[in-house]
């Protein structure tokens, strides 16, 4: 009818509640159960939403269902001999059934149709492509005729809808009256120009139409043109009446396609007496009542199906969806049964919050980890804040009143000891229906009618796997707008229901599929306890106290090359004694009593908290985690000496400087522990200060620090200045002075902890021997420690820019100047002048000193104008003496680069004042380079020395941007983009595999032929190579303009209203992919819905791409899309790539990429060997099993990233996988490996000799005015049906 014409487009295209749940350890995690409203809903394919919503308007229609499960295996086959050859299996009913009876018992929140659609010959693009379910309605119908040949059921679908209607026109001459009849499976009723289905149908089969004027009818008895009338009726009533309704529409004057989106009502009771032919029989005879409406949302170009189905059987557990939309009546049903079955809530009393929680759960049950966010919901505070403090962690709480609670479903479930849930999943019934009749009726006389009234309204709303209830009134908000009701089915009155079908979804469904769905209920059962198990099994490492020695405030290793500690996997729903018990069984020799304290491993050392000290509490209420750290101890003393817990008695780690100013100091030094040399850590390095770690209890006091060091009392302590205003306490940050305030008397008394000591603190301890030393300055409470005479000098090396001769002399060019801290920089140039006797040089030739970096680079010339010390310059350290004018204190020194980023060295210099404005330092680079013109602008470098964004205010002051001296600008050709509004140029990638093997009908070849024509000339293609063995095509669909402040999710919303794009199935914007296209390869993906295109680093003239996708995705932060090829065993070369979404966020090591490998083939994660693909270099970079870095602050061994060096790990990167189980070949190159890296020899041989490498340039990026992007060529529904006459 329509072809592919409905695309998808509404976000409720497919539930994303599967996505938002937690992601498993061990593997997928099993699909949820079903809902509160316990119905199944039909997962979505990609675009098969029309699909879900007719075979649930079937799976409610009782009637259709009980025809279809009496057809038995002796009359279908059975699926098991499918592909045996000769065998007539009838798929389709099969699949159908199968589908029915899963989505009726199987405990799961949505159902698969790829089974009953692989029974229809669709492929996987089959599933992608949207169809008007009308037209699926009549072909699914004719498939199912044509597929029940030859059985009993044969007849069912022309018993239950066809119809017939009877057209009629009548000779005004003679009267005599010509009648055609013609069957019916679903009435095309009008909408333009009707306001209701009662309107239209009366224009059908009541109003007649009249042959007149030059409009005449031959009448045959007449013999001659005459006046004649046309009408129609209905002849003949099927028990199931369907109605499709025209919303869509043609408009030749705009020859386009549209939408009606007026107000059409249609009834949810009719009569349909006064449009039959024969209209003598009882009213009931014509009396139908709507249970099914199919819902359209979106326009004619795309848009999403979901459906409203009355629940004829009451197979589900409806609730009334708001509370204010209930009748009076039955509120007041509710607050008495509130008054006779609920105490009365008391907000302050735990016990009565939890258990009206648990009581009013359908299921009498609640999850003990949505426990905390239902009672925020129902009280509006959370269990830490009302009750943490009296009662302690909610787990605890619940352990506690084992009276009262019971934890179910192996410790992850609540449930009430009166309320126990029952093993088996049954449907629950909601409160009001559990009233006695003798209670509902004494309430009110009409009150007894309630429950059947409410009963009747059994309306739900099912939109692929999301199943929610609804009322009936809500129906009328689909007579009108964008989101409007499409197809309407209605049933006879008369087909009343047995009552043993009521609340029976087993009712009539055959034996073998009610024991294939048990079967499956226990696989999902065992499925979800073996995740739950996963989920819940934490990893311990446990610390032995023999292992470990009271040092410096801390737990330390006994044995330096021991680490001490011990893992245990343990499932954390198991209590404090379980656990307990299984270190006793570990620990054979241990003797006496066992305390289990968390600790923590800190920079001093590991430290204890809390004690474990209530054997009947879980792991998950004791807030035990993975990854926790257990002490086992006596709880006492550990080797003699008495353990502070607690984190008041958190160690924090020191580094005590002390005075190094002869060599019996420095042999006294050298026997400290971890005393070593102080460089760059304080102001004077070298000879100057001495230092080592030292931990100390945080509830220790200074004076008990100062006796743990073994000091006299008149020695002083000092803490290291950091002061703001250090110029005015004469503390610079160069010139080999560093500041220290001493700590008063009164602080000796004080904490570490009251002191704000923290890690990494230095603490300065001056015996008496050093108070007369030069080295030490006092002035009231601040020392100031000053480099000693002999090294207070600083290098001076002269650097010209003539080579030759004077680059041989540069090693013999270096002097050192005598300095001080308070030396002006203008001094030190003017004795290294004079010292390297530059005097006699060209007269007005200027010279600058400039410090150098660590790789060698020349940093910007400093401020003559300063001291040594304001300037920030050591020391003991080179300056280089360069040509060039020196910066005033009011100027800046920047680079600078016309066009591009400038390559080292290749950069140009230019001095200018900070007040100077954007414009005016642009029209002053542009004279240095002798250019001219208004279409220039400013960029500045971003952090990886490539061109970044414009400097947008030509009116702010270069200090207003801060930008600083030693920056780099680039001058860039063309206008400055408007400020705020990026344009975007997008592309279409379509990803060619050459290994899929596509299967194209006669028919269809035939037109796509024919339509070749469509494709424009001047579109734009590239052939860019993506990933191994994938090509991309990339097609220019034009550019979007939009707002640096707009989130992605506007930006895919845009994108999506492209043109271009609107035969390309795309439901969602979840099911679409935006890549960052940097040299025409795909860069990184962008994600983040809600960041804005600035925080993205998105930039004017940025090219995107846009890839579809055939699930919904929603990539974390640092979930990386990975191709993996799996290695074929023997062969050099590989099976198809497939795409993995890797969670890095909480372990980013090889052993989680290579744990999450394992799930993926269901295979041991020792028996892979990974290899990451470099397609620039042609080469394999083979990933370790496991290998360690050491962090330089805490000494700690840490598990090295794959996100950092050297592997980074992003987006579409290629990882290569070998099973050696039965791969014994450990080489990751292939032939295409080899013959590429043959290529790049030679072009680096060509290279070598002066030659010019061969590149291959792209196609020119052409495009013709005018041209537009044409539809592709709408394909037929089909569906593919056996031979079974």
């Amino acid at each position: 009818m329509f072809g592919n014409l409905f695309e998808e487009e509404g976000e409720e295209g497919v539930s994303s509640a599967s996505s938002k749940r937690r992601s498993a350890k061990g593997g997928d995690e099993p699909p949820p159960p079903r809902g509160r409203s316990n119905l199944c809903g039909i997962k979505n394919q990609g675009g098969t939403c029309y699909l879900n919503s007719l075979l649930q308007t079937l799976l409610f229609t009782p009637e259709f269902r009980e025809e279809l499960f009496s057809l038995g295996p002796d009359e279908l086959g059975c699926l098991e001999e499918k592909d045996k050859p000769g065998s007539k299996v009838r798929v389709i009913p099969l699949e159908l059934q199968r589908l029915f009876a899963s989505l009726l018992l199987v405990d799961q929140q949505s159902a698969s149709t790829a089974d009953l659609t692989e029974s229809f010959g669709w492929n996987s693009t089959e599933g992608t492509n949207q169809h008007d379910v009308q037209e699926l309605n009549r072909i699914l119908f004719s498939a199912l005729e044509h597929s029940l040949v030859g059985t009993s059921g044969s007849t069912f679908i022309q018993r239950l809808y066809h119809g017939t209607i009877v057209n009629s026109i009548v000779c005004k001459e003679c009267g005599n009256v010509s009648q055609r009849q013609e069957d019916f499976l679903d009435l095309t009723v009008c909408v333009c120009g009707v306001s209701s289905l009662e309107e239209a149908l009366w224009n059908m089969f009541v109003e007649e139409e009249l042959f007149e004027g030059n409009n005449l009818y031959r009448c045959a008895q007449c013999n001659r043109l005459v006046t004649a009338a046309k009408s129609a009726k209905l002849k003949k009533l099927p028990p199931f009446m369907t109605m499709s309704l025209l919303r869509f529409s043609f408009d030749f004057a705009k020859c386009e396609r549209y939408k009606e989106t007026g107000r059409y009502s249609f009834p949810l009771t009719m009569n349909l007496r006064p449009f039959c032919e024969q209209n003598d029989g009882d009213d009931a005879d014509y009396a139908y009542e709507l249970f099914s409406v199919i819902i359209h949302k979106g326009g004619c170009y795309g848009g999403h199906y979901h459906v409203y189905i009355r629940d004829i059987d009451h197979v589900g557990q409806w609730e009334p969806p708001e509370e204010d939309c209930k009748p009076k009546t039955q509120k007041k049903v509710k607050e008495v049964v509130k008054e006779v079955c609920e105490p009365k809530l008391q907000t302050d009393d735990p016990l009565s919050v939890i258990t009206a929680i648990v009581a009013q759960e359908p299921s009498k049950t609640v999850l003990v980890d949505q426990l905390g966010q239902k009672l925020l919901d129902r009280i509006g505070l959370s269990w830490n804040k009302k009750f943490r403090k009296h009662y302690g962690p909610i787990g605890k709480f619940l352990q506690s009143h084992s009276d009262v609670f019971m934890l179910v479903s192996s410790g992850t479930r609540v449930a009430l000891k009166a309320n126990p849930p029952s093993p088996m999943t049954e449907p629950t019934v909601p409160l009001e229906q559990s009233i006695t009749p003798d209670l509902s009726t004494a309430l009110d006389p009409g009150a007894a009618e309630l429950p059947e009234k409410e009963q009747g309204s059994h309306w739900f709303d099912l939109n692929d796997s999301t199943v929610t209830s609804i009322r009936e009134s809500d129906i009328e908000k689909q007579f009108q707008g964008k989101e409007s009701a499409y197809m309407l089915f209605y049933r006879k009155t008369q087909l009343h229901r047995p009552r043993e079908a009521l609340n029976n979804p087993q009712y009539k469904v055959p034996i073998h599929l009610i024991e294939m769905a048990q079967e499956e209920n226990v696989k999902l059962q065992q499925m979800r306890e073996n995740f739950e198990a996963t989920n819940n099994t934490v990893e311990l490492h446990l610390h032995l106290a023999p292992c470990y020695r009271l040092e410096n405030g801390a737990l330390q290793p006994a044995k330096k090359e021991q680490n001490g500690s011990t893992t245990l996997s343990f499932d954390r729903r198991k209590t404090v004694g379980d656990l307990r018990l299984a270190i006793y069984q570990m620990q054979e020799l241990w003797e006496g009593d066992m305390a289990l304290t968390v600790a923590k491993s800190l920079p001093a050392g590991l430290h204890l908290y809390n004690t474990l000290t209530d054997d009947n509490v879980t792991l998950y209420s004791a807030g035990i985690n993975t990854n926790s750290d257990l002490f086992v101890w006596n709880g006492r003393e550990v080797c003699g000496a008495t353990i502070l817990t607690g984190a008041e008695w958190e160690p924090v780690l020191l580094t005590v400087v002390r005075p190094f100013l002869g060599e019996d100091e420095e042999h006294e030094a050298g026997d400290r522990v971890a005393c070593e040399e102080h460089q760059g850590g304080f102001e004077n390095g070298g000879p100057g200060l001495k230092k080592e770690a030292r931990g100390f209890a945080g509830g220790a006091t200074l004076g008990e620090v100062k006796e743990a060091l073994g000091e006299p009392k008149e020695s002083l302590l000092c803490q290291e200045h950091k002061g703001k205003n250090k110029e005015a306490q004469g503390l610079g940050e160069g010139g080999g002075a560093s500041g220290w305030r001493v700590f008063p008397p009164d602080d000796m008394h004080r904490t570490l902890k009251e002191l704000s000591l923290k890690d990494g603190d230095a603490l300065l301890v001056l015996e008496p021997q050093s108070f007369d030393s030069s080295v030490f300055t006092f002035n009231e409470d601040v020392v100031t420690v000053t480099t000693p005479s002999d090294c207070r000098w600083l290098q001076v090396e002269f650097q010209p820019n003539t080579g030759g001769e004077e680059e041989k002399r540069e090693e013999r060019r270096k002097i050192k100047v005598p300095a001080k801290g308070n030396m002006l920089l203008y001094e030190v140039k003017q004795r290294a002048i004079e010292e390297l006797q530059l005097q006699e040089e060209p007269p007005g030739a200027q010279y600058c000193l400039r410090q150098v970096d660590c790789t060698g680079k020349l940093l910007p010339p400093v401020c003559e104008e300063l001291s040594v010390r304001d300037a920030g310059v050591r020391l003991m350290t080179t300056l280089t003496l360069c040509p060039g004018n020196a910066p005033k204190a009011s100027q800046l020194f920047l680079h600078f680069s016309v066009g591009a980023a400038p390559s080292a060295g290749m950069e140009m210099d230019i001095i200018i004042d900070k007040t100077c404005t954007v414009k005016e330092c642009l029209k002053t680079m542009l004279d240095a380079v002798k250019l001219d013109g208004t279409c220039w602008h400013l960029r500045r470098l971003d952090w990886c020395e490539e061109v970044g964004e414009p400097l947008m205010d030509e009116h702010a002051s270069l200090s207003e941007l801060k930008i600083n001296s030693g920056e780099t600008l680039v001058v860039t050709e063309g206008k400055l983009p408007p400020k705020g509004f990026l344009k975007l140029s997008v592309w279409l990638c379509v990803i060619l595999k050459p290994w899929k093997q596509i299967l194209v009908t006669l028919r269809v070849a035939t037109l796509n032929e024919q339509m070749l024509g469509l494709e424009t000339a001047g579109e734009t293609q590239i052939l860019s190579p993506l990933c191994a063995s994938n090509t991309a095509k990339l097609k220019s669909v034009g550019q979007v303009e939009i707002s640096d402040e707009a989130t992605l999710e506007d930006l895919k919303t845009q994108v999506l209203t492209l043109h271009a794009l609107q035969n390309v199935c795309m439901p969602t914007i979840a099911f679409m992919r935006l890549w960052q296209l940097e040299g025409w390869k795909l860069a990184r993906i962008l994600r983040g819905q809600q960041l804005t295109l600035r925080k993205l680093k998105l930039t004017s003239g940025t090219d995107l791409c846009v890839q579809q996708l055939l699930k919904e995705e929603d990539l974390g932060p640092k979930e990386v899309m990975l191709h993996i090829r799996m290695g074929v065993p023997g062969e050099r070369f590989y099976y198809p790539p497939e795409e993995l979404v890797w969670d890095a966020s909480r372990d980013s090591s090889p052993r989680s990429l290579r744990t999450c490998l394992a799930a993926h083939y269901g295979l041991s994660p020792d028996t892979l060997l990974l290899a990451k693909h470099r397609p620039d270099k042609h080469i394999w970079e083979e990933i370790s099993n496991w290998s360690q870095q050491i962090s330089k602050k805490k000494k700690k061994k840490r598990a090295e990233s794959l996100l950092g060096a050297p592997f980074h790990l992003k987006d579409g990167d290629t990882i290569g996988v070998k099973n050696l189980l039965i791969d014994n070949n450990r080489d990751f190159i292939t032939l295409e490996d080899e013959q590429g890296q043959q290529r790049l020899r030679e072009q680096a041989e060509q290279q070598r000799k002066g030659g010019q490498a061969v590149v291959s340039e792209g196609p020119g990026l052409q495009k013709k005015a005018g041209q537009t992007k044409s539809r592709k060529p709408e394909v037929a529904l089909s569906i593919n049906v056996g031979v079974f006459r």
